[in-house]
């Protein structure tokens, strides 16, 4: 099995075991709906938490975590330069999809387990999907969003 079906399938699992564990799905509306919804600037101040460890403009060093610009739709582990888990680096052929950040947010080492980032999670969905937002603003030529079903 090549790594990206079995990194496919793994999120499959990670999926349908959050859906069993918990009673109900990592979210309650298609990531493509909270998407079109979501709230920039409410993503802006959640991002905060993640400023501690993570620098956002273009070109700004990395701190303890890797420079989050142009990172939806980059591939993982991209940064130069930085000290990467072997979870992540593992995935480094894969890129940085709104349903991996959205599932990376929600529990970074269920999606990613041995990663060393000290972070458990955001379990609100729409907080995931207005920083999601935000961070598709951190680019040059942000990538387009899904398309609403």
């Amino acid at each position: 099995m090549s790594g990206l079906s079995s990194r496919i399938l793994a999120v499959l699992a990670l999926t349908t075991a959050f859906t069993v564990a918990s009673g109900k799905t990592l979210y309650a509306q298609p990531l493509d709906t909270l998407l079109a919804n979501a709230d920039v600037a409410a993503g802006e101040k959640i991002s905060h938490r993640c400023a501690m460890c993570h620098t956002f403009d273009k070109g700004d060093a990395n701190k303890i975590g890797p420079n989050l610009w142009n990172i939806v739709g980059s591939f993982r582990a991209h940064v130069s330069g930085f000290n990467y888990s072997d979870a992540l680096k593992s995935m480094n052929h894969e890129k940085w999809t709104y349903d991996a950040l959205n599932l990376f947010i929600a529990n970074p080492h269920k999606f990613a387990p041995g990663d060393k980032m000290p972070f458990a999670g955001i379990a609100n969905e729409k907080e995931r999907a207005d920083l999601i937002a935000w961070m598709r603003t951190l680019s040059d030529n942000p990538a387009p969003l899904p398309a609403a079903k």
